[in-house]
């Protein structure tokens, strides 16, 4: 055994110390150790040891000064403090078992260190979380009540639980700075919103605490379930203008003609001359001025076909597909042609989903509604039945149109659901 720790000059002798750590008191010191580590190092209360053997009643009787002979023994922890005191041990309790090792441990006055770190974890975290514009949003002060509850942040180290905090609450005040805030850039990519939040392109990658705390927001944020996987996960990122890359997703658009004066510009222009469609890459995007005529009329559709269909015909007005949903990429064009000061004309299809995107596209943009009002829903649905055409029940909760308070209640009335391709014949005219 290793030499007694001196705790007030006066090491234990080698007779006592030889006396106490016989094998016969050893489940003695366990239970005291335990009680005492609970009980705030204090020797309060009781211990009660069972099926002592020979030995164990042997060292116990010596050690307590009186005589043992069943095989359980209750024993008060402040008689024990008081006999040790009393003995050739010459001190109490605490300091007995801090001699024979290891130190002991205040696991109450440990407990309440840690409820103390923790309050102040989420005190901090609250008062960060109110000096940015996330306090006005209801689902912030959710957001920071359920990452409090999962306690995966709490068992963090207190350093390391900070920071995720703060990158967190830091990385969504970004991502939704207030209506009366300008986010820029407009759309991020995952690495640089990383290092602009974090300092480091890799912080917000998958599997890090910090992007599941940051995507569970983002699902309050927008009223969308978590994601289980990471396709799911990747989809989310875009629905907050943050794309994991800039190459791998596309905004597919028909006769552009900027009027810059880069390769890129006089590609474009070049294709539009050819009737040919082009895909736009995010990294395009950012490279690209995209400076249009003044007022330039620019339709958007939601089906490629409409594209494909415009670069047959030959078609001469622009064309921009949201290919069934507005994207970070899709976005992002039409936010740098809203900015040029182009106008817009918007179609998608005639079912719950078409008309959630055409709210979107229209409220953003300021878009006119193309062919899509109650009267266009009638005709089309009308000659649908006329010609005997195969019927798609429309199903989902109803969504009302924001441009027309008359297209909802036509649609749920007829009850059936339109896609893009059936005005096709009539948006090939619009588009020249």
């Amino acid at each position: 055994m290793t030499s007694p720790r001196v705790l007030d000059g006066t090491p234990l002798d080698a007779e006592t110390l030889a006396f106490l750590t016989r094998p016969g008191l050893t489940r003695l010191w366990a239970a005291a150790r335990t009680r005492l580590e609970r009980n705030g190092l204090r020797p309060t209360g009781t211990i009660r040891l069972q099926h002592l053997d020979e030995p164990e009643r042997e060292a116990l009787s010596l050690l307590l000064a009186k005589s043992l002979t069943t095989s359980t023994v209750t024993i008060h922890l402040p008689d024990l403090d008081t006999r040790l005191r009393a003995s050739a041990v010459g001190r109490g309790l605490a300091e007995t078992l801090t001699e024979l090792g290891p130190a002991l441990t205040d696991r109450r006055a440990a407990r309440d260190a840690a409820a103390a770190q923790r309050a102040g974890l989420w005190s901090a975290a609250e008062a960060a979380l109110a000096a940015t514009q996330l306090a006005s949003q209801p689902w912030a002060a959710r957001w920071l009540e359920e990452t409090r509850r999962a306690g995966t942040v709490a068992r963090q180290d207190g350093h390391t639980a900070t920071t995720i905090l703060d990158q967190a609450i830091r990385t969504l005040a970004t991502l939704f700075p207030g209506p009366d805030a300008e986010r820029s850039p407009a759309v991020w990519g995952r690495g640089e919103l990383a290092t602009r939040t974090t300092g480091s392109a890799h912080g917000l990658d998958d599997g890090t605490l910090l992007s599941r705390l940051v995507l569970r927001g983002i699902t309050l944020a927008s009223g969308t379930d978590f994601p289980v996987d990471a396709p799911g996960r990747r989809a989310l990122w875009r629905l907050a203008s943050v794309t994991p890359d800039e190459v791998s997703s596309t905004v597919l658009t028909y006769g552009l003609r900027p009027t810059g004066t880069t390769w890129g510009e006089r590609t474009l222009r070049e294709r539009a001359d050819h009737n040919l469609e082009t895909h736009l890459t995010l990294r395009e995007l950012r490279a690209l001025q995209l400076g249009m005529p003044s007022r330039t009329r620019i339709h958007v559709c939601e089906n490629p076909r409409v594209v494909e269909a415009a670069a047959d015909a030959g078609c001469t007005e622009p064309l921009v597909c949201t290919s069934g949903s507005a994207t970070t990429v899709v976005l992002t064009l039409l936010d740098v042609l809203a900015a040029a000061g182009c106008a817009f004309a918007y179609h998608g299809d005639f079912d719950w989903p078409g008309i959630a995107l055409a709210n979107r596209v229209v409220e953003r943009y300021g878009a006119e509604a193309w062919r899509m009002r109650a009267g266009d829903y009638e005709y089309l649905a009308t000659r649908m039945q006329v010609h005997g055409t195969p019927q798609l029940l429309l199903t989902g909760p109803r969504v009302e149109a924001g441009w027309d308070a008359e297209l909802a209640p036509a649609m749920e009335a007829l009850g059936i659901a339109l896609h893009e391709e059936a005005a096709l014949d009539l948006l090939l005219e619009d588009l020249g």
